[in-house]
């Protein structure tokens, strides 16, 4: 059999309906971010970063560097095994310490990723509880879904946002079956906030967990980075609070926060956790440092909010139309890959802007977008840059019919 015949042929299909993915090859420029060099050769050499999920610019933060550094020279590269083999470093549990706090939590667990902490805690919860359903947001993100998935427990899908039909979906359970409600508080690619007060309340009535993905709120809200949860004093009502190091914090992994029992559930029984190696002690250290650091500055904060209102300012200005949330994510609606993946070209062809498109499986079949997620370290002057192209660009696609807006 020619397998290679069969992969290609998916592959063509993908390429045929305008969803196959190709990845820009940059060169992030530490101090100079969100500049980068490209190593497109239809590109200019010297791109700008409008869709990075390094949303603070903590990735070339000096703070963190230095205490990369100094583990990297005191600790050496790698963690040397799993955590539960020689490979628990003192910078894990400091960095674990430092999550609960964050969180005000009794115990924090690290993972390798944000999508490794959702498919193993989420598996092992559903699968290790007995007669466990878990309810899940119809928008959660697939690592949660996978992790849902795994555990092989009932699952119960509610409309989006709505604690309504939450509360509806809670009562057909017996009130006898341990009850998992799963959730986020930012949406990565609508950027919408749920409505987690109500969420909670409902949860609480009919004694549910909750399960609440921060990934793309933590350092970001509140008044340490603690998330949404944090800001709307919520933290503590909440079972189980899931995040990332990889995106406000600038470095990588993920983690969950949670009672000491919970956390030496998850540690003991998901195999995504047991059978891997640990993150490198720098990578923790560096870690610890950007949370330390936001836990106590808002600067940063308040920079991205302002250019974040800037340009959402600038592009009603304009006249292009962009998702209204409360959110740091902007969304620019195209509604078809073929023209999203275009509009994505030429931008960087033309003008140095970097911004994905984003498609199928990323977003559904017909909504697919231009992403923008302002930082910091964005000037003025860039986001000028970027409202003048997308202007020249939607006047000329309005003329030929080139996007659906």
């Amino acid at each position: 059999m020619d397998f290679d015949a069969l992969f290609a042929d998916q592959l063509d299909l993908l390429k045929k309906e305008g969803n196959y993915r190709i990845f820009a090859e940059l060169e992030r420029q530490c101090g100079a971010f969100p500049k980068a060099k490209s190593y497109d050769e239809n590109s200019p050499e010297n791109v700008t970063v409008w869709c990075s999920n390094d949303y603070l610019g903590m990735g070339q933060s000096q703070i963190v560097k230095d205490a990369m550094k100094d583990v990297i020279d005191t600790n050496g590269c790698g963690a040397g095994g799993t955590r539960n083999i020689s490979g628990t470093n003192h910078h894990h549990v400091l960095l674990e310490k430092e999550l609960a706090d964050l969180h005000q939590k009794e115990a924090a667990l690290l993972f390798t990723s944000g999508y490794v902490s959702n498919w193993a805690s989420l598996g092992t919860l559903g699968s290790k509880l007995p007669n466990a359903v878990i309810l899940s947001d119809a928008a959660n993100h697939a690592s949660m879904i996978e992790g849902i998935r795994h555990s092989r427990a009932d699952k119960v899908i509610w409309k989006h946002n709505d604690p309504e039909d939450l509360d509806r979906k809670l009562k057909a359970i017996g009130p006898e079956r341990p009850k998992i409600v799963a959730f986020e508080s930012v949406y990565s690619m609508d950027g919408d906030i749920s409505p987690m007060e109500e969420i909670v309340e409902v949860a609480e009535s009919h004694n549910a967990m909750t399960y609440l993905d921060e990934v793309h709120a933590v350092g970001l809200y509140g008044p340490r980075g603690g998330g949404i949860s944090e800001e709307l004093g919520l933290s503590e009502r909440i079972t189980l609070i899931e995040g990332t190091l990889g995106k406000a914090y600038g470095v990588m992994g993920g983690y969950i926060t949670g009672s000491e029992v919970l956390c030496d559930f998850i540690r003991s029984f998901a195999s995504g956790f047991i059978f891997t190696t640990a993150l490198p002690p720098a990578i923790a250290a560096g870690a610890r440092a950007s949370i330390a650091h936001l836990k106590s500055s808002e600067l940063e904060r308040k920079r991205q909010q302002r250019q974040v209102r800037k340009l959402r300012s600038d592009l009603d200005r304009a006249g292009i139309p962009h998702m209204n949330n409360p959110s740091h994510i902007i969304p620019v609606m195209i509604k078809d890959p073929v023209k999203c993946k275009m509009l994505s070209d030429i931008l960087m062809q033309d003008y140095g802007i970097y911004v994905q498109p984003i498609n199928y499986p990323t977003v559904p079949k017909g909504t697919e977008r231009l992403r923008f997620t302002p930082s910091p370290l964005h000037s003025d002057a860039d986001i000028d840059h970027l409202v003048s192209a997308l202007n020249v660009l939607w006047k000329q696609c309005a003329k030929i019919g080139r996007a659906h807006v």
